[in-house]
């Protein structure tokens, strides 16, 4: 071929063959693809049964067949149950739990990153033991203390917000591991050049490490808030009057009179209980993924 002749096409790029792609490539699909399916299932099953008109177990299924907001109504009009006073009572528990619990977390991890003192590894080991334990094996201890609390100040004791809401502090240090390991991420060196600035350990923590610490705490602010709202067992024990009921114990006790005719006022209760907790996720989001890591890389 002499060099001015023009070259022949190149072929068509070759294909990965369906057996090896499967195997490299198209398995992490389909996990994904089933990990969507097992997430969405329960999700489309209770907006159906929420807008199932008859609300039954035996008339529900993946897809609605009819549509209603009828069991928003009653849930609203307060048919069933005070609702809006369940979800009153939620958006207080929830919201003064978690801002202490993670303002408690942040001051804990705080000291256990910066500090050297006795007992601090002993200390750090000792919230990771007391974490592993469920609450309900110290159920008889805490209502036996809540009772005699209750007894001097009343407004402390069984059945009532305050007292359930003491209750649910004393897990108040369960973040400080994940917001200490992203303590540990922050250069010591700010801490030394604001300190040598005149900077007091107070305002080093307030004005140079806590701007830095903003996805971290949208995270931990995120799981506190989750953890509050979905905890039935101690409330189901300290709560009893009906206007006193979180919407977890409320719902489950609307569900356990009528497992079978009360799930379509259930499942309305469950939907709105998720859209907010969805839309927070969201607006979130980008806080969450670049909390949680970072607060895995250095413990």
């Amino acid at each position: 071929m002499s060099p001015g002749a023009s070259q022949e096409p190149s072929s068509a790029p070759h294909r990965m063959p369906f057996a090896r792609w499967m195997s490299e490539i198209g398995w992490r699909h389909v996990v994904a693809v089933a990990a969507m399916a097992f997430a969405i299932f329960p999700i489309l099953f209770v907006v159906s049964a929420s807008l199932n008109p008859l609300g039954t177990v035996s008339s529900s299924g993946l897809l609605p067949t009819a549509f209603s907001l009828t069991h928003y109504q009653e849930l609203l009009r307060g048919a069933r149950g005070p609702f809006l006073q369940w979800y009153l009572n939620t958006v207080i528990v929830c919201g003064v739990v978690a801002l202490v619990q993670v303002f408690l977390s942040t001051l804990a991890a705080y000291a256990f990153s910066r500090f050297r003192f006795t007992g601090r590894r002993i200390g750090l080991l000792s919230l990771l033991l007391v974490m592993m334990f469920p609450a309900i094996l110290a159920m008889i201890a805490v209502y036996t203390m809540l009772s005699g609390l209750g007894q001097v100040v009343p407004f402390l004791g069984l059945n009532s917000l305050p007292g359930y809401i003491v209750v649910l502090l004393g897990g108040s240090l369960g973040q400080v591991w994940l917001i200490k390991g992203f303590f540990d991420t922050v250069p010591k060196e700010l801490d030394e050049a604001a300190i040598i600035d005149g900077c007091t350990h107070w305002q080093v923590f307030t004005k140079i490490l806590l701007p830095t610490l903003t996805p971290i705490l949208a995270t931990t602010v995120l799981l506190a808030l989750v953890g509050v709202l979905s905890e039935f067992l101690l409330g189901s024990i300290f709560l009893t009057a009906d206007d006193k009921k979180t919407l977890a114990v409320g719902l489950y006790g609307l569900l356990q009179g009528d497992r079978s005719n009360n799930l379509g006022v259930f499942a309305a209760g469950s939907v709105m209980i998720m859209i907010p907790v969805i839309i927070l996720y969201q607006f979130l989001q980008r806080y969450i993924v670049g909390g949680a890591t970072a607060g895995a890389v250095k413990g």
